[in-house]
């Protein structure tokens, strides 16, 4: 038997608890625990084979046989009702595994059991460990008086930090760049009610958060998301096992000086918040607030007011010296629970799952119910912006930027970027996103915002540092990123300015995080042509091809992805290919007549087929945008200069009215004015 380290077991726990807490979810698998659990799926293989010597599949299916066996044991139900409670899709399934682990059947466990269910209840999972199933009696809150609550908690603190209350003042360790840097984490229910305040949790940290953040002369605070992502990479987010030690090693991830953490309490028909401030380097607490309150949720956002502006007050006035501005409003967030509710879920579609659609339904939900919850209208535009819902974007886009003056100091922002993004350039996107790192520097976002703009503008030098730096916070916080294009963009911008090792080593990283994946695959192939490296190239095209198959994409779909690998791998012949197989394959479709028309245009292969084609697509849709610009940019190819000029800035003034900035059509524009520029100086 190997012996197995304290990680070890804390691993398998903190496994163990998030296929509990997803054990009806019968499509929960090795994908979704990777990403929930913040170590990549080929990491997280290889970690539990070594500790267990089985995969991923193995010890998510042995979690929920196990828990099944305690169900049968404790509870009067039938095999089938327990298949469907612990995550099998099929009964008849769920019995053979069954069988398999057990050695007999689900409809036999009293029988076989009998009087050892302790032989049964193996953890199964490290060698010789054997799972409790005798459960910790804890006596409902409600019992206790608030005074024992204090003092238990009182006890507690004095164990977890030997020097606590000596004085110190946050003034004394305050940032280098003189202002102190502030982490706030979840608060912690213990009211023993937790359908009705466990929402309240989140409500607390973001409201704190967002309200402290209107303060970024004095105060730099990290966002809740950045807190969050550092929690889920050290244990699987549950506010109950938020201890101190944790509290403290987040804080110190994310390079905060200070971080605060509180409870939500109940005694009687009072609900008493407390929130407490800790040095993240001494561990010193430094002070400790509380707010009480009638025990009823209408008046619970009035509490978490008051206590929000208590940490405030204490930081400006006992430690920073200075008075709040009067004129600053209240923070931006809401006072509907279930709002919050449609917000959060929107978020897990936003950054989780990439699901647009979902992303933007959810919000829509969210802003039913309180239409001046303002960072879920800006959600809502980002949402469409992405899925190129052009024209939904632009209208809430007005909706929320003429709201302005009624948010805090980041949502104004925000609010700021969002409407430079659909109605501006990138420069205005950049601006407002370094005034956003302004408040926080470590939130990754916008870090990769400004890189994303760059990129638009083709100012890939600039790129650079901004897409590393977004990376480099992901490593620190031990943490895989948001979605494979932070990966992505870095590479192409390697790309653009030949560091072709350095791409290279970006797409190993990507390919541990995300394996198989469909962008990266694109973009790995167009390196390998770059370099020549033709069949390298090939397998990675087949896996493009196989992926897209296997998730219903056409295959006109299919060939335009294709020929858009080896156009930008500089392989012209092919492109063309496999451009003329797309639309062969559906020759009524008139974007597929417009790529083709544009690639035979802009490189110059055939520029009388490309306008032949541009014109039956403008026959078909004749006020679009795009296909007037291929138009206009195939009689700048033929010297046309004036005729030019013309159709592409009718094709520029459509699109600034119902769509967004492209920096390529913008500079094709200037070339266009140009060239007339030059003819009238020649002709005079």
């Amino acid at each position: 038997m190997t012996e197995h380290t304290t990680a070890d077991r804390i691993l398998i726990r903190k496994l163990t608890e998030i296929i509990l807490a997803n054990l009806e979810n019968k499509d929960f698998g090795v994908q979704e625990l990777a990403r929930l659990s913040g170590v990549s799926r080929t990491g997280l293989n290889r970690k539990l084979r070594k500790i267990t010597d089985k995969s991923l599949n193995q010890f998510i299916s042995e979690v929920r046989l196990r828990r099944a066996l305690e169900i049968l044991l404790d509870e009067e139900m039938t095999a089938s009702e327990v298949a469907y409670r612990v995550g099998f899709s099929s009964p008849a399934y769920f019995n053979t595994c069954f069988h398999k682990c057990f050695g007999f059947p689900p409809g036999k466990v009293k029988d076989a059991v009998g009087d050892n269910p302790e032989a049964y209840l193996v953890a199964g999972i490290l060698p010789g460990q054997k799972q409790n199933r005798q459960k910790m009696r804890i006596p409902p809150m409600k019992s206790l008086s608030i005074l024992s609550v204090i003092v238990f908690i009182a006890l507690a603190a004095y164990i977890s930090y030997p020097h606590i209350f000596n004085g110190q003042t946050i003034k004394d360790i305050r940032s280098s760049d003189d202002r102190l840097s502030v982490a706030v984490m979840p608060f912690q229910n213990l009211t023993n009610d937790t359908t009705t305040w466990n929402i309240y949790q989140d409500i607390i940290q973001n409201s704190l958060t967002s309200y402290l953040s209107n303060f970024p002369e004095d105060l730099c605070v990290r966002q809740t998301e950045s807190v969050n992502k550092v929690l889920n990479s050290k244990r699987g987010i549950n506010y109950a096992t938020i201890t101190p030690s944790l509290a403290r090693a987040t804080s110190k991830a994310l390079d905060a000086d200070v971080f605060i953490e509180g409870t939500i309490i109940r005694s009687g028909n009072l609900i008493r918040l407390s929130a407490q401030l800790t040095d993240t380097k001494t561990e010193e607490i430094i002070t400790t607030l509380h707010q009480e309150g009638a025990y009823n949720e209408d008046n619970f956002l009035h509490n978490v007011d008051s206590l929000s502006e208590m940490v405030k007050n204490f930081i400006l006035l006992s430690i920073l010296g200075k008075e709040e501005d009067p004129s600053f409003r209240r923070f931006s967030s809401t006072n509907y629970p279930e709002a919050y509710r449609y917000y959060l879920y929107g978020n897990d579609a936003f950054h989780s799952r990439l699901d647009w659609p979902a992303a933007i339904n959810l919000y829509k939900q969210a802003l039913e119910i309180d239409s001046t919850f303002f960072i879920a209208a800006i959600r809502l535009v980002m949402s469409c912006y992405n899925y190129f819902s052009y024209t939904d974007a632009r209208r809430y886009c007005m909706e929320i930027y003429e709201k302005r003056d009624q948010m805090s100091v980041h949502d104004r922002l925000l609010a700021n970027m969002a409407y430079a993004l659909i109605f501006e350039t990138p420069l205005e996107v950049i601006k407002y996103n370094r005034q956003l790192l302004k408040i926080d520097d470590q939130m990754v976002r916008f870090h990769y915002m400004i890189g994303y703009c760059y990129m638009e503008m083709f100012q890939y030098h600039n790129a650079i540092p901004e897409l590393k730096k977004a990376l480099e916070i992901y490593d620190r916080w031990s943490v895989k990123p948001m979605w494979v294009l932070n990966y992505l963009f870095l590479g192409k911008a390697y790309h653009e300015t030949q560091q072709y090792r350095k791409e290279r080593k970006v797409y190993r990283k990507a390919e541990i995080d995300f394996p198989d994946n469909p962008a990266l695959l694109y973009r790995q192939a167009i390196l390998a042509l770059s370099q020549g490296k033709m069949k390298k190239a090939e397998d990675y095209i087949a896996r493009y091809k196989t992926y897209w198959k296997e998730n219903s994409r056409s295959e006109a779909g299919i060939a335009n992805g294709v020929a858009e690998i080896y156009s930008d791998g500089g392989i012209p012949e092919k492109a063309e290919e496999y451009y003329r197989q797309a639309l062969s394959l559906e020759p009524e479709n008139v974007r597929r007549m417009n790529n083709l028309a544009y690639f035979l245009i802009d490189t110059e292969r055939n520029i009388e087929e490309g306008m032949a084609l541009i014109e039956v697509a403008l026959g078909i849709s004749p006020g679009s945008y795009t296909y007037l610009h291929t138009k206009g940019w195939g009689l700048y190819k033929q010297g046309k200069y004036t005729e030019a000029l013309e159709i592409l800035q009718k094709s520029w003034d459509i699109r600034r009215k119902i769509a967004i900035y492209d920096h390529k059509e913008f500079l094709h524009l200037e070339e266009a004015k140009k060239a007339v520029r030059d003819q009238k100086t020649v002709a005079f």
